[in-house]
């Protein structure tokens, strides 16, 4: 066992383009720079709830293409434009097909810490944690950190 190489501790932080998850991010960086681990900034993708004009069809695979094709270039605009394009750490970028507390919480298994802003792009504004949020503090196997407000970084 001392042969094999050790897992690169990491932070996981879900980005999904809002103000909210930029603030997460900039913060899991600054929190890696204190514990030397790596930043993975994860983002879901998922087909809308009504895909197609009768309700739901199953989509093209270009269709998966396209959406999948989105999400990574949002996320990868989202990191650049938060922590530049030459981070203080190792940032990588992660996108995952599903639900995003789903996405996040298998992300963060045996993370060392999971990071999200308090509200995410969905939902209601005026709630004081977003479903995300609540429903990966209450479900994720590591601690969890939810950013809030609009600065106090």
């Amino acid at each position: 066992m001392a042969d094999q190489p050790e897992a690169a501790r990491r932070i996981v932080v879900g980005v999904d383009g809002s103000d909210s998850s930029k603030r997460a991010l900039r913060w899991a960086v600054r929190q890696a720079e204190l514990t030397g681990c790596v930043v993975e900034a994860v983002t879901a993708w998922d087909f809308p709830q009504f895909h197609g004009a009768l309700g739901w069809l199953p989509p093209s695979s270009s269709d998966e293409a396209a959406l999948e094709g989105r999400a990574r270039k949002e996320l990868r605009e989202a990191v650049e434009e938060t922590v530049g394009a030459q981070p203080s750490v190792e940032v990588r970028s992660d996108i995952r097909y599903g639900t995003p507390a789903s996405v996040l919480l298998s992300a963060a298994r045996e993370a060392e810490l999971l990071v999200v802003g308090s509200r995410g792009l969905g939902g209601f504004s005026g709630l004081l944690l977003g479903s995300v949020a609540q429903h990966c503090t209450q479900h994720a196997a590591c601690p969890v950190v939810v950013i809030r407000g609009d600065g106090g970084e």
